[in-house]
């Protein structure tokens, strides 16, 4: 079973969002960014410190729609593979998330995170 997060056309391309999801009583924070036609989902946490990674609500991005940034200290991420190429983190990456598409809705396995 999976667990719906919003229409397809609910993030705009290039943009990004943010949602929460209960696992048991655990609450994870993730965002999902839409680039090009691609989804990619992420944990909302940066590998440097664990901050949330977005500056604004639902505003993952640096100003040119490239690169994930975050909001701390300013490390950029790709968009498609979740890996820091600038920033104090260079070299690790955020944790992906399963996305799956379901009837226009973006959707997400439930697991361990």
């Amino acid at each position: 079973m999976t667990i719906p997060l919003c229409h397809t056309d609910a993030i705009g391309d290039p943009g990004s969002k943010s949602f929460e999801i209960k696992q048991g009583r655990k609450v994870i924070s993730l965002f999902v960014v839409h680039k090009d036609g691609a989804f990619s989902a992420y944990i909302n946490s940066c590998p440097h410190t664990g901050a949330n990674l977005d500056w604004q609500q639902d505003q993952f991005l640096d100003m040119d729609n490239t690169f994930i940034q975050c909001s701390t200290h300013d490390a950029l991420f790709e968009i498609d593979t979740g890996a820091c190429i600038a920033g104090p983190c260079v070299g690790d990456h955020l944790q992906a998330v399963e996305l799956v598409i379901e009837d226009g809705h973006l959707c997400v396995q439930p697991g361990p995170v």
